[in-house]
Protein backbone atom coordinates (compact mmCIF):
# COMPACT_ATOMS: atom_id res chain seq x y z
CA UNK A 1 0.00 0.00 0.00
CA UNK A 2 1.40 3.39 -0.68
CA UNK A 3 -0.27 6.72 0.28
CA UNK A 4 0.69 10.04 -1.96
CA UNK A 5 0.73 13.47 -1.50
CA UNK A 6 1.48 16.44 -3.94
CA UNK A 7 2.43 19.37 -3.65
CA UNK A 8 4.05 22.68 -5.13
CA UNK A 9 1.56 23.56 -7.64
CA UNK A 10 0.12 26.95 -8.35
CA UNK A 11 0.56 29.81 -11.01
CA UNK A 12 3.66 31.26 -12.43
CA UNK A 13 4.25 33.09 -16.11
CA UNK A 14 4.64 31.23 -19.20
CA UNK A 15 8.33 30.47 -19.27
CA UNK A 16 8.99 30.57 -15.59
CA UNK A 17 9.23 27.12 -14.06
CA UNK A 18 7.95 25.18 -10.93
CA UNK A 19 8.74 22.42 -8.80
CA UNK A 20 6.31 20.20 -7.99
CA UNK A 21 7.13 17.49 -4.94
CA UNK A 22 5.18 14.43 -4.19
CA UNK A 23 5.95 12.72 -0.74
CA UNK A 24 4.59 8.97 -0.40
CA UNK A 25 4.07 6.97 2.49
CA UNK A 26 4.68 3.10 2.49
CA UNK A 27 7.41 0.37 3.16
CA UNK A 28 7.51 -0.78 -0.63
CA UNK A 29 7.89 2.79 -2.31
CA UNK A 30 11.37 1.97 -3.97
CA UNK A 31 9.61 -0.87 -5.23
CA UNK A 32 7.53 0.91 -7.26
CA UNK A 33 7.58 2.84 -10.74
CA UNK A 34 6.62 5.96 -10.11
CA UNK A 35 5.25 8.60 -12.90
CA UNK A 36 3.53 12.03 -12.94
CA UNK A 37 0.01 12.65 -14.71
CA UNK A 38 -1.55 15.82 -15.65
CA UNK A 39 -5.73 16.03 -16.55
CA UNK A 40 -6.84 19.39 -18.09
CA UNK A 41 -10.40 19.10 -19.45
CA UNK A 42 -9.26 16.33 -21.80
CA UNK A 43 -8.29 12.81 -20.49
CA UNK A 44 -5.16 12.54 -17.90
CA UNK A 45 -2.12 12.27 -19.87
CA UNK A 46 0.95 10.97 -19.07
CA UNK A 47 3.94 13.52 -18.55
CA UNK A 48 6.86 11.30 -17.06
CA UNK A 49 8.26 8.38 -15.30
CA UNK A 50 11.07 6.94 -13.06
CA UNK A 51 11.83 3.41 -12.43
CA UNK A 52 12.22 2.06 -9.15
CA UNK A 53 15.66 2.79 -8.51
CA UNK A 54 15.90 5.81 -10.12
CA UNK A 55 18.16 4.61 -12.88
CA UNK A 56 15.71 5.10 -16.29
CA UNK A 57 13.03 8.36 -16.73
CA UNK A 58 10.81 7.82 -19.54
CA UNK A 59 9.18 11.91 -20.36
CA UNK A 60 6.27 12.88 -23.22
CA UNK A 61 7.49 14.07 -26.24
CA UNK A 62 5.94 17.72 -24.97
CA UNK A 63 8.04 17.91 -22.09
CA UNK A 64 10.97 16.32 -23.16
CA UNK A 65 13.62 18.46 -22.60
CA UNK A 66 12.07 20.95 -20.41
CA UNK A 67 10.74 18.75 -17.47
CA UNK A 68 12.83 16.47 -15.13
CA UNK A 69 11.94 13.57 -12.88
CA UNK A 70 13.45 12.62 -9.67
CA UNK A 71 12.92 10.22 -6.96
CA UNK A 72 15.20 9.78 -3.57
CA UNK A 73 13.78 6.56 -2.20
CA UNK A 74 15.47 7.57 1.22
CA UNK A 75 13.08 10.30 1.77
CA UNK A 76 10.12 8.41 0.02
CA UNK A 77 10.03 11.50 -2.07
CA UNK A 78 9.18 12.24 -6.38
CA UNK A 79 9.99 16.00 -7.59
CA UNK A 80 9.03 17.41 -11.27
CA UNK A 81 11.47 20.29 -11.77
CA UNK A 82 9.36 22.24 -14.91
CA UNK A 83 11.12 24.49 -16.73
CA UNK A 84 10.07 26.61 -19.18
CA UNK A 85 6.23 26.27 -18.85
CA UNK A 86 3.77 27.42 -21.63
CA UNK A 87 -0.43 27.57 -21.20
CA UNK A 88 -0.40 24.04 -23.00
CA UNK A 89 1.21 22.28 -19.69
CA UNK A 90 -1.71 23.88 -17.35
CA UNK A 91 -3.31 21.16 -15.93
CA UNK A 92 -4.12 19.21 -12.39
CA UNK A 93 -1.13 17.01 -12.24
CA UNK A 94 -1.30 13.81 -10.17
CA UNK A 95 1.49 11.32 -8.74
CA UNK A 96 1.26 7.48 -9.67
CA UNK A 97 2.46 4.60 -8.47
CA UNK A 98 2.59 0.82 -9.74
CA UNK A 99 4.01 -2.38 -8.54
CA UNK A 100 4.98 -2.78 -12.17
CA UNK A 101 7.38 -1.72 -14.73
CA UNK A 102 6.56 1.84 -16.46
CA UNK A 103 4.00 1.91 -18.66
CA UNK A 104 2.51 5.42 -20.15
CA UNK A 105 -1.10 3.92 -19.69
CA UNK A 106 -3.35 5.48 -16.58
CA UNK A 107 -5.07 2.42 -15.84
CA UNK A 108 -1.34 0.73 -15.15
CA UNK A 109 -1.19 2.67 -11.53
CA UNK A 110 -2.76 1.32 -8.98
CA UNK A 111 -2.15 4.07 -6.59
CA UNK A 112 -2.67 8.09 -6.87
CA UNK A 113 -2.69 11.23 -5.24
CA UNK A 114 -5.54 14.26 -4.71
CA UNK A 115 -3.68 15.92 -7.28
CA UNK A 116 -2.05 20.02 -7.24
CA UNK A 117 -2.60 22.32 -9.41
CA UNK A 118 -0.53 24.49 -12.07
CA UNK A 119 -1.71 27.81 -13.75
CA UNK A 120 0.42 29.09 -16.26
CA UNK A 121 -0.46 32.56 -17.53
CA UNK A 122 0.20 34.18 -20.66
Amino acid sequence: QVQLVESGGGLVQAGGSLRLSCAASGRTFSSYTIAWFRQAPKEREFVAAVSWRGGKTYYADSVKGRFTISRDNDKNTLHLQMNKLQPEDMAVYYCAATPLTYSDYPGSYSYWGQGTQVTVSS
